[in-house]
């Protein structure tokens, strides 16, 4: 073999080797390099609901009962009709009733006849009073056969006011029996359409201890209204007037329009967890709705029509412990200063964190008041306290990523509103990190819930 053909071998042979090496290091270089997940600062509108649960009902349920006992004699209503007030809904067997006034009235004319008996006495009596007086005064009889008709005459007249005392007491009977047999019609109290009856004919009822419910009816289901349970963390952005929206699972392409009347005052509490009454007014000339249905409720609290919006995964989103030293902030601060719209502040050499990431620049006040170190608006270790309006995004400018302060407001649960701070429309914020193939384990501020808030506790 020649040299040249030698040398041509060898010189392949590194080539080879060199592409070999040269592929192996970029290899090891991509590895290693950053990828940075980001999506944009946009304009638009964001709407800040408030979501609850609740049942529809009639304004006005009137629960019709008997004051009486006995067996249903006869039903003159049923399911779905629609009632009059006075109108006689069922009916109770009067027959013992009956026989109850027949014998209230025999005791009145008993009472009656013992009083016209008792008052011919006394009259009788007060005769024989006065004649012994007349002879006692001319001494033809003794002084106690005069006493003795005296006596006998003021007693008469006693059992007079006594059998008119029992005349009364046998008249009352009476009026009493009347109106227990009274009760046994069963008459509507309002005008409307019954809902549910719980008794059938033959059925006894028995009201000794409480009246029981015979009727349930809705004086006008025209006009609704749906009961909510409203969590506490949302009750305050309610308000009397506000407008609702619900869907029922009967209706699931439908949405029907209320008005909140009333935010009740008192709490319901179930396994620790408390909720509010929040009453919605509701249109049912149509009558698609039915007392009883589950009413998924939806309240606007606050709307933003053009608002500078950020995804709520870019308020979420912190650098992982390994970018850290990569990220040194510049002697120009990376973020604007809260004091205005796109100002500018120098930045800490090691700025301070808030418990969910955000840094606070030097002699930065959070609402309340309080900085660094210091104790007002703040918790112990630093951080603003829970529900603060200021957050921390990181925007890619120039391919790096840089730490904008921002002021923030109304949040939908997926973008929320930017009030103030260092972003224009455009920006290119950061969700999410790749270190070569593998992604770190946490990129996500850590403390914070939906919407980039602080969870209740943290």
């Amino acid at each position: 073999m020649s040299r040249k053909k030698t040398a041509a071998i060898a010189l392949g042979l590194v080539l080879v080797a060199g592409v070999a090496v040269w592929m192996r290091f970029q290899k090891v270089r991509d590895s290693k390099q950053v990828r940075y997940d980001t999506a944009k600062v946009d304009r638009g509108r964001i709407v800040a609901r408030v979501t609850a649960s609740g049942a529809l009902s009639a304004i006005v349920t009137v629960q019709v009962g008997t004051q009486v006992s006995g067996t249903i004699a006869a039903l003159h209503a049923d399911f779905n009709s629609t009632v009059k007030k006075g109108q006689l809904v069922t009916k109770i067997d009067p027959r013992l009733f009956e026989a109850a006034v027949q014998q209230a009235r025999a005791n009145v004319i008993a009472a009656q006849g013992n009083f016209a008996k008792v008052k011919a006495q006394a009259v009788d009596s007060d005769r024989q009073a006065k004649r012994s007086k007349e002879l006692a005064a001319r001494q033809l009889i003794a002084q106690a056969d005069y006493e003795t008709a005296q006596a006998t005459a003021d007693a008469n007249r006693a059992g007079v006011d006594a059998a008119v005392g029992t005349v009364e007491q046998a008249k009352a009977q009476l009026h009493q029996a009347e109106v227990n047999l009274a009760y046994t019609d069963i008459r509507s109290p309002t005008n409307g359409t019954v809902i549910s009856r719980n008794v059938d004919v033959g059925q006894t009822v028995a009201a000794s201890l409480q009246a029981p419910t015979l009727f349930l009816i809705a004086e006008d289901l025209q006009k609704m209204q749906v009961d909510t349970s409203v969590a506490e963390a949302d009750i305050g952005k309610l308000t009397p007037g506000m407008r609702a929206s619900f869907s029922v699972d009967a209706y699931p392409t439908e949405r029907f329009v209320g008005k909140v009347r009333q935010v009740r005052n008192a709490p319901q509490t179930l396994q620790n967890v408390v909720t509010y009454d929040a009453v919605i007014d509701v249109d049912n000339s149509e009558l698609k709705l039915r007392p009883g249905m589950t009413a998924n409720c939806t309240f606007i609290w606050a709307q933003r029509d053009e608002a500078l919006r950020v995804p709520n995964a870019a308020m979420r989103f912190r650098p992982p412990t390994e970018l850290q030293a990569k990220l040194s902030p510049t002697p120009k601060a990376e973020g604007a200063a809260l004091g205005g719209p796109g100002g500018r502040a120098e930045a800490p050499k090691s700025p301070a964190t808030t418990p969910g990431g955000g840094a606070v620049a030097p002699g930065e006040r959070w609402p309340g008041g309080g900085g660094p170190g210091s104790g007002g608006g703040r918790r112990q270790g630093g951080g603003p306290a829970p529900g603060s309006d200021r957050r921390t995004v990181w925007v890619l400018r120039d391919g790096k990523p840089q730490q904008v302060n921002v002021r923030i407001g109304v949040s939908d649960g997926s973008l929320t509103e930017v009030v103030e701070g260092d972003l224009k429309e455009g920006d290119a914020v950061i969700t999410d990190v790749t270190v070569g193939d593998a992604r770190p384990a946490s990129t996500q501020q850590p403390g914070a819930g939906q919407g980039g808030f602080p969870r209740r506790g943290l």
